[in-house]
């Protein structure tokens, strides 16, 4: 396969897994974007420029994930390896179960897309597959490239995903903290087992939340509850467990996003600002939660330049 550009530019959703009951298979894309632009060298070189969120953290070599992601769609297509310059302008917060690892590895693979001769050699069932080896599970590589909100399984034959229905009633809030938690971390106190009452609950709700999401954003409270993750992390996170229990105590549908700790609350725009005004009432003497209001996005988009 023969690179058929140079030079590109890709610009990756947010990302919100889980949805309380949804637990590894269910995700959001949100309208705030990491975008990035790739350089292909003729050279052996490789340098990476970060701005925005990460700056001065990340790597700027052949050990960013960016590059990871690059290296392994050149290799799954076919094509040559090239020396890369990255410029990424970063507005996903990291380690807060926003996606943003998923966001550096499907920006990766839709460079690729856009370097080589043929694009649709990399379609979205591909970049969806290479993504969801390097995640481990698909909840957040499926809305990041597919948008919207999205259910993602995995089957013998590899991973799947599928687009779900969004009322426009439904809005989401992200609430973010100043501290991190790796997705390491927020798993490892995950128990191997749990009751089968538990699971059972939780099967029936991540059922309703599809209905709620899709037709019925009057049952969005009662549809995000869950008992297979969130009070376990509790632990590794507890200043989030106590705003979602405060929230929903407030009768907000509010869960843990993603691995945390950030806090996804999902809204109706019919209520108007009631919404605002009962977080407002939570959060108030919680200094340092950000309140982003994003909206729903579509997947990632990536072009030539």
């Amino acid at each position: 396969m023969r690179l058929g550009s140079d030079h590109v530019r890709v610009r990756v959703p947010a990302t919100s897994a889980n949805l309380g009951p949804g637990f590894d298979a269910m995700g959001l894309a949100l309208a705030h974007f990491d975008e990035i632009e790739v350089r292909a060298l003729g050279s052996s070189e490789v340098t990476v420029e970060v701005s925005g969120e990460g700056a001065g953290e990340l790597p700027t070599g052949e050990d960013h994930l960016i590059v990871q992601a690059i290296r392994a769609a050149l290799d799954d297509v076919g094509a040559p390896q090239v020396g890369l310059h990255l410029m990424c302008h970063n507005t996903i917060p990291h380690g807060r179960g926003m996606g943003s690892s998923a966001a550096a590895v499907v920006a990766g693979i839709l460079a690729v897309r856009m370097l080589i001769g043929e694009p649709e050699a990399l379609g979205n069932t591909a970049a969806f597959r290479i993504a969801a080896v390097f995640e481990g599970h698909p909840d957040n590589a499926a809305p990041a490239i597919l948008g919207g909100a999205t259910i993602s399984w995995t089957s013998p034959d590899g991973p799947h995903a599928t687009q779900l229905p969004l009322h426009p009633d439904v809005v989401p809030v992200v609430l973010v903290p100043a501290e991190r938690c790796a997705t390491k971390t927020a798993r490892g106190v995950l128990p191997a087992r749990v009751p089968h009452a538990d699971a059972a609950f939780t099967a029936g709700r991540a059922a309703l939340l599809v209905q709620a999401l899709g037709h019925r954003p009057e049952l969005l409270f009662e549809a995000t509850e869950e008992r297979l993750h969130q009070s376990y992390r509790s632990a590794v996170m507890p200043a989030t467990w106590e705003l979602v229990r405060d929230l929903r105590t407030a009768g907000q549908a509010a869960v843990i996003s993603g691995a945390g700790p950030s806090v996804l609350v999902l809204e109706r725009a019919s209520d108007g600002d009631r919404g605002a005004r009962g977080r407002a009432e939570v959060l108030a003497g919680r200094p340092g939660w950000r309140v982003l209001t994003p909206g729903f996005a579509d997947g990632a988009h990536a072009e030539r330049l």
